[in-house]
């Protein structure tokens, strides 16, 4: 490769079925130093609601945890859905775990809800009304991280003045309109929102606005992993995340499930479809299919870094996943 790309980790804190929030959290942990000791770029964490099986609900602590439990990786929201939330306070958390964690810290901002319509009523109950105030909102977090926001009578302490990363999160041509905009790194959600990006890079790249903040593109796609020894075992493997999305799809709501030697028989054909859409973006296999088809996928869609993530159900066959992944990125940057 031209320039090396970096791997990064989405961890989305999956309860598996017959599990619990606490062991989840501890795997969570393992996982990340496992990741800083191998030389992963960042460590991310996603904010949901109202997910019986997902322990990040409370992103913001959760980071700070992972953050302590860690040496050199950086670790960051992917994402904050900043319509959840105020401004300054968001800029006053990120600031005291950029404090705490120097050049450590990323934030990235979504701005979807995290969570069905109801529950985001219940965090705010004007959700609705600050999705649309979006971009006005990214540019209040900006102004409270600037050294020029000094003379303003609403100041973000201890964050004024601290450069932390800001990335704008999404799975639209919006948000990389407004990531063009804004200067900023744009991350796109092809884990599960695949069909645009492509679209969302190119359109993105086109309307990019150099600043103080970026002087060119910055591009990241996230992605499902499934490694293993052979591709015959991470298909195998790769049957709980099909599973995932089938129940994400039916409003099941369970805990990540154990693998299946098949999956006929399980969801109807509409249901592969959407299963299928909404993961086509999943690499499966072993170290050497994995290269080949990643070193692909890079050179086409001329991303800048890559992040995964990797819903595997047993924690020892996840660790492995995460070793083989970037045994893989460091064949393909050699």
């Amino acid at each position: 490769m031209k320039n090396a790309i970096a791997i990064s980790l989405l961890e989305l804190a999956l309860i598996t079925e017959n599990s619990n929030a606490s062991d989840t959290m501890q795997k969570t942990k393992e996982l990340a130093q496992l990741a800083d000791h191998l030389g992963y770029n960042r460590f991310w964490l996603a904010e949901h609601h109202n997910m019986a099986h997902v322990a990040s609900t409370a992103t913001v602590v959760l980071i700070g945890y992972i953050a302590s439990q860690t040496q050199n990786i950086r670790v960051g929201s992917g994402g904050i859905m900043l319509p959840n939330h105020s401004p300054l306070i968001i800029t006053e958390q990120f600031g005291t775990l950029a404090t705490l964690y120097p050049n450590r810290i990323d934030l990235g901002l979504g701005r979807a809800p995290g969570t069905d319509a109801l529950t985001a009523q219940a965090i705010r109950k004007d959700f609705f009304e600050e999705a649309q105030q979006f971009p006005k909102n990214v540019s209040k977090l900006q102004r409270y991280f600037s050294e020029a926001n000094a003379t303003e009578k609403v100041r973000a302490f201890p964050a004024e003045g601290l450069n932390v990363p800001i990335w704008i999160l999404g799975s639209s041509m919006d948000s990389a309109k407004l990531a063009a905009e804004y200067s900023l790194p744009y991350a796109f959600a092809g884990h599960f929102a695949p069909r645009q990006m492509l679209q969302a890079f190119e359109f993105y790249r086109e309307n990019f606005q150099p600043s103080t903040f970026l002087n060119e593109p910055k591009t990241m796609a996230c992605v499902n992993i499934i490694a293993a020894d052979s591709d015959e075992e991470a298909q195998f493997l790769s049957t709980s995340l099909y599973q995932m999305f089938l129940n994400l799809i039916r409003n099941d709501r369970k805990g990540l499930q154990p693998p299946v030697a098949s999956l006929d028989g399980i969801m109807n054909e509409e249901e592969r479809f959407h299963v299928n859409q909404m993961t086509a973006l999943t690499f499966t296999g072993s170290k050497e299919k994995l290269t080949k088809d990643l070193k692909e996928f890079i050179q086409y869609t001329r991303i800048n870094e890559l992040m995964i993530t990797s819903p595997i159900f047993d924690h020892q066959d996840k660790l492995k996943s995460l070793q083989i992944s970037k045994a893989v990125m460091d064949a393909i940057n050699e």
